[in-house]
């Protein structure tokens, strides 16, 4: 298998285009899969100079409802027109930052009918992929709802993100985890995906949302790598560059930055 960052905040090539925002590419023998569409279509752009065609693209997951992992959706529908989207029932709750700043995903339904499969439970999607629905909080330390809103019922109420999904592949017997935000948090959606398999996690890539995370989080997540010996970190999206050279200092594990463009395989 193969992961291609199709879109992320920060790019290497001048080649290439960045973007506050995050969508990932993997491909199988089986599928040609679409994490997240990133804030707008620009990933399609990227895509094309990566050699990588958007209308073969099988399937697209939706970590969660915010503007910057779904705002190209509707320009890819609209290119593609076979992927089945899988995401969570809640995706289309109006999301805010604060109480006003409408940071969600609105509903199109005349592009989405028919396509779209609402997940409640863990879902093979193909041979050791599977998409896992719900994120148990075994540390609240580890979680990212500050600022944070969604309005239910014309109220506006704080968000905890039972829309958020993540990716576990299993490969020799260890996990590797593909998430968007960790909203959950990244050592709950570890915990989850350890208890549910009983392997334990190889690689995790994605955002922790750590860019303005408390000095208790961050030695939190730091201490809970290093206890379940964790081989492989790459960072993205919502970390910040100033989080990330800290954990470069500090992580035992294999640390590197997942920018625009950057391929690895499992």
């Amino acid at each position: 298998m193969k992961i291609v960052t199709l879109v992320e905040n920060i790019v290497k090539s001048g080649n290439l285009w960045a973007e506050h925002g995050l969508a990932l590419y993997l491909e199988t023998d089986n599928r040609k899969i679409l994490f997240d569409t990133g804030q707008s279509g620009l990933f399609m752009q990227n895509a094309e100079k990566l050699g990588i065609p958007v209308e073969e693209i099988d399937s697209v997951i939706l970590s969660h409802g915010h503007y910057d992992h779904t705002g190209g959706l509707y320009p890819f529908l609209e290119r593609n027109n076979k992927a089945v989207i899988y995401a969570k029932e809640e995706i289309f709750i109006p999301k805010y930052c604060g109480k006003s700043i409408f940071a969600g995903t609105p509903l199109n339904e005349s592009l989405i009918k028919d396509r779209i499969i609402f997940v409640d439970r863990v879902t093979e999607l193909d041979e050791n992929v599977f998409i896992m629905p719900h994120t148990k909080i075994y540390f609240p330390v580890d979680t990212h709802f500050k600022e944070f809103n969604k309005k239910v019922n014309d109220r506006i109420v704080p968000d905890e993100f039972d829309d958020e999904l993540f990716l576990t592949i299993k490969h020799n017997n260890k996990l590797n985890i593909l998430t968007a935000c960790s909203h959950r948090g990244v050592t709950n959606i570890c915990e989850t995906a350890n208890n549910h398999f009983n392997l334990p996690v190889r690689l995790i890539l994605g955002g922790f949302h750590m860019s303005d995370c408390t000095t208790e989080q961050y030695v939190h997540i730091l201490y809970y790598f290093r206890t379940i010996k964790l081989k492989t970190i790459g960072l993205s999206h919502c970390n910040g560059l100033e989080k990330y050279a800290a954990m470069y200092q500090e992580c035992e594990s294999h640390l590197f930055y997942n920018y625009t463009g950057n391929t690895i395989r499992i």
